[in-house]
């Protein structure tokens, strides 16, 4: 076996050593290794740059700048770098360990190195591999070049540069396209050419910097514990943040060129990026998970609705009219089917399409059954848990656990009982209403729409309680989620929160520092006319000095 590159003709691909060494999530370099190097095609040991390190950072910049620990690809970023890579569809979440949400798939401290995860990348490896080149297409595609026979170094090291790039997101540097190609062997042995290719992409597949975004960067001058990230690096930042994939080829030629050396470069790029289609899934995908709608507990045929749904409108507010946020929450049509029109007594479109909504209390993206039916319970709606759900997700509060000695469970309704007086009365003193008032009255002002999104006036399990459907938030009346909606963006506190959000997204971690927030207040600056629109933040966000760096994590830290 090739230990430094955990290469070996049974392909497999990473020593335990090393995947512990780097699965930590903690890093401040990786010894030997190419990525710590300037350019990131540096032969090992050399670290690229000046002895006094990377130019300064102007101090108001470096107040921006926050921590960054090593990061795994999640399952869905995996699925979504193979099919960039090779054209293959694989379903990730099935062998690699599970994501938790936090409320993203992606926060670093919880991406713990463990026996199944290596066991899970090795059969995922071979399975892409097999699948890659099961077909004369897929070889091609895969090789780039036509082999002369079962042992043509030249097209094999064309493969192994040219693959290799894509796949570690950096050129190889000699040393390590050597070792690679040691892999030829396994043609000579076997007299086929595609043998060693299929070696060399498990390999490469189960390669730590393939399935690992490793920032190491340049320590930048007068500034302990910042470094300034290389072209390379910056390529895949940007590339899994808009598209949640592996940089195209287009994007690492301008790492290449060096034409991702600044800011507005870095803008400029994204700024395509955002034309493309990964971009829309991307962001359909950000809001399903920080709002808690990725899974609905539905039949599938309702299911699917709310989603096509929730995704129209955001590609129509978000990309199509170029629109604020806001006017998600404000819209006053939705694209519903037979199914969706059926569910919210609104007329049927006959084929899917835009429908107005007329003169119901529904309006904007709170009134969707998507949102509502996040947080609840199996049969029924939960005022608390969509209290909590509004506090954290959109207003960004933090929600204390219960003390100890609060009885969580002691929420059954007596039967008989209406829920709306039950909650009131429940927390209305004691030790459960300080946090509960925080909460309840907002849930309670949403009760006139069940557990998935349909309009009622009675109780469901108890029709003879009528439900007044009357909340508040911050002491601000309201009824029902336009109502609501109205409050969440008098308030402006939505702004603040979207984009610390997409922050949190941005970076992989929940738990965000001073430096950290000194970001987000920049991001929030200048908004026009109090609006917060949504691609723009994200281009502001790419667009900032501070997104080229990245600071040492706290002593401790993940």
């Amino acid at each position: 076996m090739l230990v430094g590159h955990g290469l070996g003709t049974s392909a497999g691909a990473a020593t335990a050593a090393m995947w512990l060494g780097l699965a930590s999530g903690c890093y401040s370099g990786v010894a030997g290794d190419p990525a710590a190097s300037g350019s990131g095609g540096a032969d090992a040991g050399d670290d690229g740059g000046d002895d006094d390190g990377a130019s300064p950072v102007p101090p108001e910049t470096a107040e921006m700048v926050g921590e960054n620990g090593l990061r795994r690809l999640t399952a869905a970023e995996y699925s979504a770098t193979v099919r960039d890579l090779l054209g293959v569809d694989v379903d990730a979440e099935l062998l690699l360990p599970e994501d938790w949400r936090r409320p993203f798939d992606n926060d670093a401290t919880s991406q713990i190195a463990s026996q199944a995860l290596i066991e899970g990348a090795e059969l995922l490896a071979s399975d892409v591999a097999s699948l890659a080149l099961a077909t004369p297409a897929g070889r091609a595609a895969t090789v780039g070049c036509e082999p002369s026979g079962p042992t043509d170094e030249a097209c094999f090291r064309q493969f192994i540069e040219t693959f290799g790039r894509r796949a570690l997101r950096r050129p190889l540097s000699a040393s390590e396209a050597d070792r690679f190609a040691e892999l030829i062997s396994e043609a000579v042995e076997t007299g086929d050419f595609y043998a060693a290719v299929d070696v060399a992409l498990r390999a490469f597949l189960q390669h730590p910097l393939f399935l690992y975004r490793v920032e190491l960067g340049a320590p930048v001058q007068n500034e302990d514990g910042v470094y300034r990230l290389t072209e390379w690096e910056l390529a895949s930042r940007l590339s899994y943040l808009i598209w949640g994939s592996t940089p195209s080829d287009t994007i690492l030629d301008l790492a290449a060129s060096g034409d991702l050396s600044d800011a507005q470069q870095v803008a400029a790029a994204a700024e395509e990026m955002l034309l493309d289609d990964r971009a829309r899934a991307r962001i359909s995908r950000f809001h399903s998970m920080w709002l808690g709608y990725e899974q609905l507990p539905h039949a599938p045929e309702l299911a699917d609705a709310m989603q096509v749904e929730t995704n129209a409108l955001l590609e129509r507010v978000l990309f199509d009219d170029s629109g604020a946020w806001q006017d998600l929450l404000s819209a006053e049509e939705t694209f519903i089917d037979g199914t969706l029109a059926a569910h919210y007594g609104l007329p049927d479109p006959g084929a899917p399409g835009w429908v107005d909504y007329g003169d119901t209390e529904r309006r904007g993206l709170l009134s969707h059954g998507s949102f509502l039916s996040a947080f609840a319970k199996i049969d029924d709606s939960s005022p608390t848990q969509r209290g909590i759900l509004v506090r954290t997700r959109l207003m960004c509060q933090v929600v204390l656990p219960p003390p100890p000695e609060v009885d969580v469970d002691n929420t059954e309704i007596p039967e008989g009982a209406c829920k709306d007086d039950f909650y009131r009365e429940l927390h209305a003193s004691g030790g459960c209403a300080g946090c509960h008032d925080q909460f309840d009255p907002i849930g309670l002002g949403l009760e006139n729409y069940d557990h998935r999104g349909a309009f009622r006036t009675v109780e469901t399990e108890n029709p003879e309680c009528v439900i007044p459907g009357d909340g508040e938030v911050d002491g601000v009346p309201f009824s029902g989620p336009s109502a609501l909606a109205d409050v969440l963006m008098e308030s402006g506190t939505v702004d603040r929160c979207v984009a610390q959000q997409l922050y949190r997204f941005a970076v992989g971690r929940s738990e965000l520092t001073v430096f950290d927030m000194n970001f987000v207040d920049h991001l929030v600056q200048d908004l026009q006319d109090g609006e917060l629109n949504f691609n723009a933040t994200v281009l502001r966000f790419v667009g900032s000095d501070a997104f080229l760096y990245r600071r040492d994590e706290a002593e401790g830290g993940n």
